[in-house]
């Protein structure tokens, strides 16, 4: 199975680059070309730089009416067919759900990673039950379906979205503990410090709690001036979600807070605070609470799916009510009473929590081995075909030439299944 053509396909060549290309280096030094698809923007050139082949192909992100997004489904089918990978795996919500579509109606198996259920699934519009509705067809076809959180999976499987079986749990993209680690900072373990500083890692969007993260800096910058409130990330205009310019920019006027911009290396920010937060709305697993648990940071972030896996409440850092800035105000005090050493303490243990359970290393396991297993089965599922194709033309043969009519084989012998989405 080692030189099968394995190919990832997302909905960015951003989310590629940022999240995706160590799986993909892992593969390739195990034997396997590897090559990405995503629609095009400035980081493919990333992307074939670090030597991987880049497959462009065109989608919405904004769009939600699944008629429109049929587009999507023929560009993939399209794509595939022309490609002819061995395996696809897929990441994000239309990859997920049109592109296993496509894959099956190729004849090619695929592997789902479904990293949080997205807007739809947040906002309960009536287009959710015909996402759902999607999934449950998609993921049927699907060799492997991969969560991020226990909440999702199971999810996705009391609603009878995904069959059980087929289903396992990553610690989300995993983090290399050797690129993020804590630093060894004496100033962090003394009793007097001036200034503490929070920071928000993540795109610019309403449902990563970006308003909440403002309000919030506002009541605590009432009442005391000891605290700073720090932005960081793109505002990636092509999301739904997306805070404006203009909104982002008057809040920085306004001194509530300190946008920082976007940046290819995250580290030295982390590095820089004493506190990393998320007050995100629903995740899968956040890379972001990843790396700055990995860097020996304490965290807040809200108590929802995907980040309350991340945070030991207490322990590694504090939870608060999503939607609510007054509860993240005061997840805010709690950091600011602690003395350093004492935050230094809470983020030595997330350290250890990420050491634990979140190494990326069990990501490629997870995945080398649900790649091997559905490539097998896809090759004796073919010789299967071929025996049963050859069966009944050999009937077919025998009853021209007037011989003893036999009986045709019982349904375990009949012909292939008709694919899904011819």
């Amino acid at each position: 199975m080692k030189n099968s053509h394995i190919l990832l396909c997302s909905n960015s060549a951003w989310n590629i680059v940022n999240f995706r290309l160590p799986l993909m280096k892992y593969l390739a030094d195990q034997g396997y070309r590897v090559s990405a698809a995503a629609p095009d923007d400035e980081y493919a050139d990333m992307c074939r730089a670090a030597g991987f082949d880049f497959f462009p192909y065109h989608m919405s992100r904004k769009g939600t009416n699944p008629l429109t997004d049929l587009g999507t489904y023929f560009a993939l089918k399209k794509l595939y067919r022309h490609v002819n990978p061995d395996l696809v795996c897929h990441f994000t919500i239309k990859p997920n759900i049109y592109g296993t579509i496509a894959a099956a109606g190729c004849g090619i198996p695929a592997v789902s990673n479904i990293s949080g259920l997205g807007t739809v699934f947040i906002t309960h519009t009536p287009v959710t039950a015909l996402v759902k509705k999607l999934y449950r067809y998609s993921q049927k076809r699907a060799a492997k379906v991969f969560f991020q959180n226990t909440d999702d999976q199971g999810q996705f499987v009391q609603k009878q979205l995904v069959d059980a079986e087929k289903t396992a749990v990553l610690p989300g993209s995993g983090i290399d503990l050797e690129r993020f680690r804590a630093e060894v900072d004496g100033r962090k373990r003394d009793d007097v410090q001036s200034t503490c500083s929070f920071l928000l890692v993540a795109r610019m969007l309403r449902d990563k709690g970006i308003r909440e993260y403002v309000e919030a800096a506002r009541i605590i910058t009432a009442e005391r001036v000891d605290a700073r409130f720090l932005l960081l990330g793109p505002l990636d205009t092509g999301n739904r979600t997306a805070i404006s310019a203009a909104e982002l920019d008057g809040w920085t006027r306004s001194g509530a807070v300190r946008y920082l911009g976007a940046v290819e290396d995250v580290r030295a920010h982390l590095a820089g605070a004493d506190c990393v937060v998320l007050p995100s709305y629903r995740e899968g697993t956040p890379r972001t609470l990843l790396e700055a648990a990995a860097m020996g940071k304490p965290i807040v972030a809200t108590d929802v799916p995907g980040c309350r896996q991340v945070v030991e409440d207490g322990v590694t850092g504090y939870l608060c009510k999503p939607y609510r800035a007054d509860s993240l105000a005061d997840a805010f005090r709690r950091i600011l009473m602690l003395r350093p050493r004492e935050r230094y303490a809470m983020g030595t243990r997330g350290r250890e929590k990420m050491e634990r359970e979140y190494d990326q290393r069990l990501v490629f396991e997870a995945y080398k081995d649900a790649i091997e297993k559905a490539i097998e089965a896809a090759g004796k599922k073919a010789v299967g075909e071929m025996i049963e194709k050859g069966l009944e033309g050999a009937l077919q043969e025998s009853a021209g030439h007037g011989e003893k009519a036999v009986e045709k084989p019982d349904e375990k012998f009949a012909g292939p299944d008709e694919k899904a989405a011819e």
